[in-house]
C-alpha cells in the first residue's frame, strides 16, 4: 500500500524535485469519476517519467470570492475533498488558498508562478473544458501555448460519459437535490456519504430507546430531507444504520437547521468525538411530524426493520 498523500499549503512544503513534477489542475468538486480519471491520467504521467504527481485544488471554491451569488453548495467539505483526492495516489495535494489577491492573476501568470514554485513542470493535467485565472483566461490553448515555452506537456481530459451524458459536479449536485441516491452513487463511483466527528445533541434519541449520533451538515448540498437506511464507517469497519436528516418536527417544530442524526443498528458505544462517514441508501420515506412520542417510536423501530431489509436487498 502506498503511504498517504501529503496536504501542501505551500509548495516549499515539497521542496523543488529534481526531476520536476507532473501536476493535476482542478475544483474536483465531489471528486466524481471524471475527476478520477483525470487524475488517474496525471500518475499515470508521472510514473512514466518517474516523478510526484501533485493534485492541485482549491478553497473557498473561486465562485465563492469573485461571485459570491452564483457560488454553489458544495458536495464535501475541504477534508472530504482532500481524503478522496488523496486516496487516489498522488504524491500530494496541494490546497491553494483562493482569496481576492489570486483572483486578479491572469491564468499565464499563475501557471508560470507554479512552475517557479515547483522548479519544473513536467505535464498539466485539466478537463478539456476547464478555465481559470482572472476573468478565466486561461484554458487548454493557453497551456499548450505556455508548455511549448515552459517545456510541460498539456492533457486535455475529455467529460467521462454515463449513460450518454458528461459526468459533472453539476450533475452530481442536481441528482442529490432530487433524492435519485443510487445516480448519485453511480456519477462518484462510491456510495454518496458525509463525514465528520460525531458531537453532542439534545440525547432525544436515547430516551426514545434510539440513541443516535449527530453529524454536522452546514454549508453543503445535501439530498432531500428524510428517513435513509445507510451504514456508518467507523474505524474502517462498517456498521449497518438508519439516518434521519431534517429538522425533527416532532421534537422542534420551529426547527429550521437540519441535522443528520444516525442510529447504529445493534451498537453499544461511546461516539462522542469520534470521526465516522456514513454512507447513504435511497429514501426510504420523507421527514414527517407525529402527534406523539409514542408514534414516533413505533415509526422508528418499523424504520429500523425498512433500513436493514433495503441494506440486505442491496446487498444481494
Amino acid at each position: 500500500m502506498n503511504p498517504p498523500a501529503r496536504v501542501l499549503h505551500d509548495p516549499a512544503e515539497l521542496g523543488r524535485p529534481a526531476g520536476g513534477v507532473c501536476l493535476a489542475l482542478g475544483m474536483f468538486d465531489g471528486v466524481h469519476v471524471g475527476h478520477r480519471h483525470l487524475v488517474g491520467v496525471a500518475l499515470d504521467d508521472a510514473r512514466r517519467l518517474g516523478v510526484p504527481a501533485i493534485v492541485v485544488t482549491f478553497d473557498p471554491h473561486p465562485l465563492r470570492v469573485v461571485r459570491p451569488e452564483r457560488a454553489p453548495r458544495l458536495l464535501q467539505t475541504v477534508a472530504e475533498r482532500i481524503r478522496s483526492l488523496a486516496a487516489l495516489g498522488p504524491d500530494a495535494v496541494y490546497l491553494v488558498r483562493f482569496d481576492a489577491a489570486l483572483s486578479r492573476v491572469g491564468g499565464a501568470d499563475y501557471i508560470r508562478s507554479l512552475a517557479d514554485a515547483f522548479g519544473c513542470l513536467r505535464s498539466i493535467t485539466v478537463g478539456k473544458g476547464f478555465q481559470f485565472g482572472h476573468d478565466r483566461s486561461g484554458d487548454v490553448p493557453l497551456l499548450r501555448h505556455l508548455g511549448t515555452d515552459l517545456g510541460f506537456s498539456v492533457n486535455g481530459v475529455e467529460p467521462v460519459q454515463i449513460d450518454g451524458e458528461p459526468v459533472s459536479s453539476t450533475r452530481v449536485r442536481t441528482a442529490l437535490r432530487d433524492g435519485r441516491i443510487d445516480d448519485v452513487a453511480r456519477l462518484l463511483g462510491r456510495p454518496y456519504s458525509i463525514s465528520g466527528t460525531v458531537v453532542h445533541g439534545d440525547h432525544r434519541g436515547r430516551t426514545l430507546g434510539f440513541p443516535t449520533a449527530n453529524v454536522g451538515v452546514a454549508d453543503r448540498e445535501l439530498p432531500p430531507f428524510g428517513v435513509y437506511p445507510a451504514r456508518v464507517v467507523l474505524d474502517g469497519i462498517r456498521h449497518e444504520a438508519v439516518l434521519n436528516l431534517g429538522s425533527r418536527p416532532t421534537l422542534d417544530a420551529n426547527a429550521t437547521t437540519p441535522r443528520l442524526e444516525v442510529h447504529l443498528i445493534g451498537f453499544d458505544g461511546d461516539l462522542y468525538g469520534r470521526g465516522i462517514e456514513v454512507e447513504f441508501g435511497a429514501r426510504l420515506r420523507p421527514e414527517q411530524r407525529f402527534e406523539s412520542l409514542d408514534a414516533l417510536r413505533a415509526r422508528i423501530a418499523r424504520d429500523v426493520a425498512d433500513a436493514l431489509a433495503a441494506l440486505a436487498a442491496g446487498d444481494r
